[in-house]
């Protein structure tokens, strides 16, 4: 399944699970009319249960109705609202530290390399890392999407597992950053506190009755043990629509997992030391309930019906078919054998640059990933991971080649720029100077999660400095808005709000100017015989499904291109995949990719929300 399958396989869940929501909203209203039909309506004497359903007064039915559901409405709105920081609000909740990019403690210094690595080759942003400390081994991925995500890792995770099962783990959580389940995984909570509401009312009424005096006491007492009975009817409901949305989707991260590391043994034994561990995957925390859907190993033991992960023997069965359990059940890792899944995962993942690239989306390569990171500047990549030098290294990539312009923007960033930085700019340029835009652009996104660790006032900064760098002279070449880009789209979701796609577009027919224009640009940047543009354009154009014709282009309008785009946003999940394609065939129409059509395509991507891996 590609990313694009896998957001229209996301939405299928969100319905199902909105039709589960209503389902369990509308039993509970029944359950609490009930509640108030037989404790609060005054019947005639001997009239049956039957009798005061039919004829109690209408006022009662819609009372209690609007007032369970305008209580669930408020207590799902109020979570939603406190979800609204995306992943880095989830984490915190759970107690989770933030892992600063120049760490010197040698297992989080492994794990931090391990997810820039992940991320890099399933070409999607860094995201920031936080340890949970807990002794347990799980992990959990969590945001709106895939630019706020972070990955939650337990101290368990990286003090007993080697570097080959923690990258089964990541990858699996990084199935779940591209398959769209983080966003569902939010809703869950929110809309589950909503379920929730009813028996946190009831307790409280409970609580507050054991200390009144009034003749009232009696009702309140069982008013409040009704409705702590239904808040236990509403638990149920919760663990099963996370167990019905939840638990196939675990079967599906650790299948990508294997994928994306060629390789079973990882994941497979990760799992092995759950169950060979003393605590396995079980958290403490109090938040740790109504999160239990969002990790990587079930946090609490539940009925086979609720339980919102399989079960710990299937899934490494279905890793490692010539695994047996050992007959403790906490000595799994002791029982396996062969491990002949890692070649089958190997031969499994095959070949990636001969696919179309779309199909390249939500899938990695780890070994073009890794290439990449040993061919780059060992000196730029510890500067990524300072917060200083990080925002040097940026300001840098921005300098242009005259020197007039340059020493305008030299001027900027000594006013502008935070005190130590710009010190720091000479060295940097000197150093990118050799430097290619594919590996220009990997230091920027190696760098991403350090300018995550700046406060909101230094973002401003950052963001409205680098803005002028650009417009220094006057113009914006394609290098530089892709810098913008990728600082717009990674930096305004963490700092200002996650962007969020409704993919309302459903026809190209809509955006067929939009379509155009930016194909037409692909076209132009690879080739200057008029020609050879016109066949990569038409050749886009086929793939698009459209037959606009060519828009002649004089110059680079970066400002067209952000109104075009983000039009394009818009599109569905099968209209992206189709556009995407078109683009990679223009640039690869003359069976080449030149460093200018490597950004623009890398830019388009980033805007539209696409993540590509890096090719052979």
């Amino acid at each position: 399944m590609n990313f694009f399958q896998a957001q229209n396989k996301a939405r299928h869940n969100t319905r199902l699970l909105t039709a589960l929501f209503i389902g369990a909203v509308i039993s509970l209203v029944a359950l609490t009319n009930l509640l108030v039909l037989v404790f609060f309506v005054d019947s005639a004497p001997g009239m049956s249960l039957v009798d005061q359903l039919l004829y109690a007064p209408r006022e009662v039915w819609l009372y209690t109705s609007l007032g369970v559901v305008g209580l669930i409405a408020v207590a799902s709105g109020f979570k939603f609202l406190a979800l609204r920081g995306g992943g880095k609000a989830v984490a915190e909740s759970l107690g989770g530290v933030l892992i600063h990019q120049n760490t010197r403690d040698p297992q989080q210094r492994q794990l931090l390399n391990v997810v820039e690595e992940m991320a890099i080759a399933a070409g999607m942003p860094v995201p920031p890392v936080y340890l949970i400390r807990e002794d347990s081994i799980n992990a959990f991925a969590a945001g709106f999407g895939i630019h706020d995500a972070v990955i939650g890792i337990n101290q368990g995770t990286i003090d007993l597992l080697n570097r080959q099962e923690l990258q089964g783990v990541v990858a699996h959580e990084f199935s779940h950053i591209l398959n769209g389940d983080m966003r569902i995984n939010l809703r869950i909570i929110a809309l589950l506190n909503g379920i929730l509401i009813l028996g946190i009312i009831g307790g409280a009424l409970m609580r507050g009755s054991m200390f009144s005096r009034s003749r009232e006491r009696g009702g309140l007492i069982a008013l409040g043990l009704g409705l702590l009975v239904i808040g236990y009817g509403g638990t149920f409901f919760g663990q099963l629509i996370k167990a019905a949305v939840s638990r196939q989707r675990e079967y599906l991260a650790d299948a990508s997992a294997v994928q994306f590391t060629r390789s079973s043994q990882g994941i497979a034994n990760a799992l092995k030391k759950i169950g060979a561990h003393s605590t396995g995957s079980r958290l403490e925390s109090p938040q740790a309930d109504e999160n239990s859907h969002l990790f990587f190993g079930a946090i609490r033991s539940f009925s086979s019906m609720m339980a919102t992960h399989p079960p710990l023997e299937a899934r490494i069965k279905a890793l490692d078919p010539n695994w047996v359990p050992a007959a403790n059940p906490n000595s799994a890792a002791s029982s396996s054998r062969g491990g002949s899944g890692a070649s089958g995962a190997a031969s499994s993942a095959g070949n990636m640059t001969g696919a179309p690239v779309s199909q390249l989306s939500g899938s990695a390569n780890l070994p073009a990933a890794q290439r990449m990171i040993e061919t780059a500047d060992t000196n730029l990549k510890q500067a990524s991971h300072d917060t200083f030098e990080a925002r040097a290294m940026v300001y840098a990539m921005l300098l242009s080649q005259d020197q007039t312009v340059r020493a305008n923007q030299t001027q900027l960033i000594a006013q502008l720029a935070e005190p130590g930085v710009p010190q720091l700019v000479p060295s940097m340029h000197q150093q990118l100077s050799g430097q290619d835009h594919r590996h220009k652009l990997l230091h920027l996104e190696q760098a991403m999660p350090t300018l995550k660790e700046m406060s909101r006032a230094q973002y401003q900064r950052f963001y409205d400095l680098t803005a002028k760098l650009i417009v220094a002279d006057k113009a914006v070449d394609i290098f530089e808005w892709v810098v913008h880009r990728m600082i717009t789209q990674e930096l305004y979701a963490h700092f200002v709000k996650p962007f969020r796609d409704a993919g309302r577009i459903t026809r190209p027919g809509k955006v067929t100017q939009q379509a155009g224009l930016i194909l037409s640009l692909l076209a132009t940047v690879g080739t200057a015989n008029a020609g050879e543009q016109q066949r990569a354009y038409q050749r886009g154009q086929k793939l698009w499904g459209g037959n606009a014709p060519m828009v002649q282009l004089e110059y680079f309008d970066h400002q067209a291109l952000n109104q075009a785009l983000e039009r394009l946003r818009q599109l569905n999940a099968d209209l992206k995949q189709r556009f995407i394609d078109a683009c990679s065939g223009v640039v690869n129409a003359d069976g080449k990719l030149t460093s200018e059509e490597f950004a623009l395509v890398k830019g388009i991507a980033v805007t539209l929300g696409c993540p590509l891996p890096p090719v052979d």
